[in-house]
Formats: structure tokens, C-alpha cells, sequence
């Protein structure tokens, strides 16, 4: 019985050597932290809890859809406490997301739904760990 080991031209030697090459590029490789993030604090008005965070948990389709978004998370703080916080890879993709769909939604349902304005804050990411990092 004769053994079939790939040779030196053979093309499974060829891409078990490319598939070494990418895993070693891959873990030398440092993976890009998102510079630019979004924090909205949201108080919900007395019995409008749970349309908030119902419509909170409807946003998240509208931020999936947003190629500038890198990360998009509603959570909720406390029993009427809400935030979003999303990170971004630069100043325009948060400037776009600010005026996307999801906070013209947003600001249109706010007098219904918020005990006062969201108080929104641009922030700068000093450091993190990105999926994959």
C-alpha cells in the first residue's frame, strides 16, 4: 500500500502554508480600537418605562444598518434609567449616526416618552478591547 503525503508543489502543502501565513499575519496584528463614542443618559417619565425600553430594543435593527456604527448597545441603568452607547472609528461616522434615523426617532418621541432631555455626550476612548483583539 503506497502512502499519499502532499509534495513540495502539491496544492494542499500550498494552502496549509498560506492558512500558516494569515494565522501569524492575523496575531501580529493589532486589532483597531474605535477612537469615538456616544453616551446618551435617558430618564423615562413615570409609567413610560416600558415603551422606552421597548423602543429602545426596536432601534437596534436602525443601528445595524449603519455601516459607520461599530458597536450599538441600549441598556438600562435602573428601573426608569436608560442609556445608549455606541463607539465609532472616527468624528464622521458619530456625526452621522447623531443625525441618523435613530435619533430623529428618537428626539421625535422624546416629550412622550422622557422626564427630561437625553443628555447625550460625545467621548474620546482612551483604550479597549475590540472583539477579535
Amino acid at each position: 500500500m503506497r502512502s499519499i503525503r502532499p509534495g513540495p508543489r502539491d496544492p494542499a502543502n500550498a494552502t496549509v502554508a498560506v492558512t500558516c501565513s494569515v494565522i501569524a499575519h492575523l496575531m501580529d496584528t493589532e486589532v483597531p480600537v474605535d477612537k469615538v463614542a456616544i453616551l446618551a443618559l435617558l430618564e423615562a417619565k413615570p409609567g413610560k418605562e416600558n415603551e422606552l425600553e421597548e423602543f429602545l430594543k426596536s432601534a437596534q435593527p436602525l443601528a445595524v444598518q449603519e455601516a459607520e456604527t461599530t458597536s450599538w448597545y441600549a441598556v438600562k441603568l435602573g428601573p426608569a434609567r436608560f442609556g445608549i452607547f455606541d463607539t465609532f472609528k472616527n468624528d464622521a461616522g458619530r456625526d452621522a449616526h447623531l443625525s441618523g434615523p435613530i435619533a430623529k426617532a428618537l428626539m421625535a418621541r422624546a416629550g412622550e416618552l422622557l422626564a427630561s432631555p437625553p443628555q447625550i455626550e460625545k467621548i474620546d476612548i482612551l483604550a479597549g478591547k475590540a472583539p477579535g483583539a
